[in-house]
């Protein structure tokens, strides 16, 4: 109850700061992931929490899940095949890069094998769509950036998500079920696919039909039946989540426009909760048993390892500087991460204490940077487009 009261007294704060934040850079994430820090042990010491704590995983799986159903209603298969070579790029170059990035600063600079190195590195080569909603939710960004950025976003946790299980194996020396995997995979896009094109359908039959105040709701027992076989059939949630959200899209896209409003305050309000618990998890006793080094190699991490893969992935695109700017620099740490950070962790990986702790705080410094910084890129090309129009 008292981790209740905590949460329902930061909500409310965050609330009459909303207006605030949207001009300036104060944070809502930031907000409630320093209500958690101070909250947590060694600090008020009003929540106690483990990272191994079936509680902590399963509440970032709902919030990451719910976010990704919400952020794929606003695609759709023509949106994607029409408009893919930006996001490609950012996907099929840039999530390597970083990855490969990311292992050698954490082989060099944190002292990892390199397998585990690898393993820190594909866990934290997926950006997260809530912190990228941040720049893509501002009209004053370019849509062709907003559709890279958000793409780039919603799919990379699902492309990563094998890469970090088959290195778990490899550095566990267990066998890797390759065709197992590959399974939970297509299965996860499977149920997403199929589950609400089969709904949108039946409630298109003659004998039902939906009453307009129920329409959000519609879309909700979609999602929610999605995640339920999922987890029932050990399918992977994030595509599933992610296929789901996109067929909803697709077949009915007035739907998503009803679902929007509805579906965003869900998608907010978990989003803060697992916030708040991962503020409770970065205690001062779990930061101080970083050692400098661990430190450095986020701040490399954060600094220079996004923006140059996506500089190499953007080589004669159409962007401009601007643009290349804002797309390396967004490139947001957050739920994926965080969640397979605590995949490892409760597979008693070896070496996995120390993987999360590195993980961890490149995470938590990642949120404060990016959920911090998107008014000022909105400014910063609201000047510029201001500028042009003076000198026309």
């Amino acid at each position: 109850m008292t981790a209740l009261l905590i949460f329902a007294i930061a909500l409310l704060v965050a609330v009459l700061l909303s207006k605030l934040a949207d001009r300036s850079v104060l944070s809502m994430a930031v907000l409630f992931l320093a209500a958690g820090f101070l909250c947590g042990p060694g600090m008020l010491e009003f929540i106690a929490l483990q990272p191994q704590d079936p509680v902590v995983q399963r509440l970032a799986e709902l919030a990451l899940f719910s976010i990704l159903f919400t952020d794929g209603m606003r695609l759709n298969l023509r949106e994607l095949t029409s408009n893919w070579r930006l996001p490609g790029r950012a996907l099929l170059v840039g999530l390597p890069l970083t990855l490969l990035g990311t292992a050698v600063l954490a082989h060099y600079v944190a002292g990892l094998s390199w397998l585990e190195a690898l393993l820190v590195g594909a866990i934290l080569s997926p950006t997260d769509p809530v912190f990228a909603a941040a720049i893509i939710g501002r009209s004053d960004i370019p849509p062709r950036l907003r559709h890279l950025l958000h793409v780039e976003s919603g799919l990379n946790d699902g492309l990563a998500l094998p890469i970090v299980l088959a290195l778990m194996a490899f550095v566990s020396h267990a066998a890797l079920h390759a065709a197992e995997l590959a399974g939970e995979l297509a299965l996860g896009i499977a149920l997403g696919a199929a589950v609400p094109w089969a709904g949108c359908r039946l409630e298109q039959s003659r004998f039902f039909a939906v009453g307009k105040r129920y329409e959000p709701l519609f879309a909700f027992s979609l999602g929610l039946l999605v995640l339920a076989l999922a987890l029932l059939t050990h399918a992977t949630l994030y595509l599933a989540a992610f296929a789901a959200g996109i067929t909803v899209a697709t077949v009915r896209s007035d739907l998503r426009d009803e679902f929007h409003q509805f579906g965003e305050i869900v998608a907010e309000l978990l989003k803060l909760a697992a916030l708040l618990v991962f503020g409770v998890l970065m205690s001062p006793n779990f930061l101080a048993e970083v050692p400098l080094s661990g430190y450095l190699f986020a701040a490399l991490a954060l600094l220079v390892v996004r923006p140059i893969a996506i500089a190499l992935s953007l080589v004669r695109s159409r962007l401009g500087w601007r643009e290349r700017i804002t797309a390396g620099w967004f490139g947001p740490k957050g739920f994926a991460s965080v969640i397979y950070g605590l995949l490892i962790v409760q597979a008693a990986v070896p070496g996995a204490d120390r993987m999360f702790h590195l993980v961890g705080v490149v995470v938590a410094g990642s949120m404060v940077a990016h959920s911090s910084t998107d008014v000022l890129f909105a400014r910063w090309f609201r000047r510029t487009e201001g500028d042009l129009k003076l000198q026309q």
